[in-house]
């Protein structure tokens, strides 16, 4: 793949690549604007992209098993007003007996979930949330569930079909 490609190209190729695995939306235009050939941006925003999905979910995956693990000290060395804010975080295990109140942000959060769960954080990940927060979010509520990786590629994939659909149909927009 890299034969031919002089170190300029190689250098943008890897840029997108960075760009595509952090803010995917942004990576398709910005690697024709930067004077990537129509097929190497593809390949680009595609590898990264999967790639970095893969490589935020198990960073975040660690990272939740290491907090959890280290609650306690954490809850330690927030400040006070962080733990006023985020009361649920560092409550004791007699304080977690308690009922919790639903709020209008607590609602909205559960229906948010039941409504669009799963495919709504696939489907939007790449797009409107990012990609180390779609993977978060993936490996936080569901990583017992079978198959999130496959879908979370076809995601990518699907949203790299569109963008390269829409550069093709108006080329005249990049």
């Amino acid at each position: 793949m890299f034969v031919g490609m002089s170190f300029v190209a190689i250098l943008k190729f890897f840029n997108v690549f960075i760009l595509a695995s952090v803010k995917y939306v942004f990576s398709f235009p910005y690697a024709l604007l930067i004077g990537l050939e129509y097929e190497e941006a593809i390949i680009a925003v595609l590898i990264g992209g999967i790639a970095g999905f893969f490589f935020f979910y198990y960073l975040s995956g660690v990272l939740i098993r290491k907090l959890q693990n280290h609650k306690i000290c954490v809850c330690n060395l927030v400040p006070g007003f962080v733990k006023i804010r985020h009361k649920t975080f560092c409550k004791t295990p007699e304080k977690a007996s308690q009922k919790n109140k639903f709020t209008r942000k607590n609602k909205m959060l559960v229906n948010l979930k039941a409504k669009y769960g799963l495919w709504g954080i696939i489907i939007t990940a790449p797009i409107f949330l990012s990609i180390p927060l779609g993977a978060f979010l993936l490996n936080k509520y569901y990583s017992k569930k079978k198959n999130v990786f496959a879908y979370m590629m076809i995601s990518i994939f699907g949203w790299t079909v569109f963008f390269s659909t829409v550069v093709i149909v108006f080329p005249n927009l990049v």
